[in-house]
């Protein structure tokens, strides 16, 4: 059985974060890998993206993903855009269609969902260290405005990505981390530094004027049962952050 936790985004638009749990795909991607490029089956693959377009009220083709390159590009997209290669060289997705699932894939990196319910425009965005730190939440914030969303009627929902007391990094990176991004440097149980990138996109989207941010799912790192995670991993499979109108 599926289990899609919600994202308790204000209706028009509705926001899921895909578990493990339900799919097709075996081990070491049991069961409900969402991500192609990551050897496991493809057939298996897509049948587990049907599955979640239908438990969140799609129709098979109708998710749009993103191929992730740790970046800061931002695609708009409508029907016409691609489906199953996933929309090349971008982090964040953003439409005012309904009937679309904008897909982001995850495995210790931060998926987020965004959404303007009055002006009719939603968004996810993938932001691990890299796009965090290059501006991904502030270029999807940028394309939503264009689409006539606003920051102060924006809801945010912060899905569940490696924590600051896990997500252990060199000092040196961690320092760098701090300098562009206030906030974003963490220190792990062990007393090592760390990368927080809950902290971090929290402070950008408090700081651009985000009406409300929240967060759900809690540490991949600390829930192998319910999470891909692959800095516990390595090889594993991919979980979604999925939001539509």
């Amino acid at each position: 059985m599926l289990d899609l936790v919600p994202a308790g985004l204000p209706a028009p638009a509705s926001g899921w974060f895909t578990s493990r749990a339900g799919g097709t795909s075996g081990a070491p991607y049991a069961a409900l890998n969402l991500g192609m490029h990551v050897d496991d089956q493809r057939s298996r693959v897509h049948a587990n993206r049907r599955l979640v377009a239908r438990a969140a009220g799609l129709d098979d083709d109708a998710l749009v993903f993103a191929q992730q390159v740790h970046g800061a590009g931002v695609a708009v997209v409508d029907r016409s855009s691609g489906r199953d290669g996933g929309v090349a060289g971008v982090d964040a997705l953003v439409t005012a269609t309904p009937g679309l699932g904008l897909v982001v894939l995850a495995a210790d990196c931060l998926p987020v969902l965004l959404a303007d319910a009055g002006a009719g425009v939603v968004a996810a965005a993938h932001a691990g260290r890299q796009g965090l730190l290059t501006g991904v939440l502030e270029a999807t914030l940028t394309a939503m405005r264009e689409l006539g969303a606003t920051p102060e009627g924006t809801s945010a929902v912060l899905g569940p990505a490696a924590c600051g007391a896990c997500y252990e990094v060199p000092q040196d990176m961690a320092d760098e981390a701090e300098r562009r991004l206030p906030g974003s440097r963490g220190t792990t149980r062990q007393g090592t530094a760390s990368v927080d990138l809950a902290a971090g996109a929290h402070a950008v989207l408090r700081g651009a004027g985000v009406g409300a941010v929240t967060a759900v799912g809690g540490c991949t790192l600390e829930q192998p049962e319910r999470w891909f995670s692959y800095r516990r991993d390595r090889t594993t499979g991919r979980h979604g952050g999925l939001v539509r109108l």
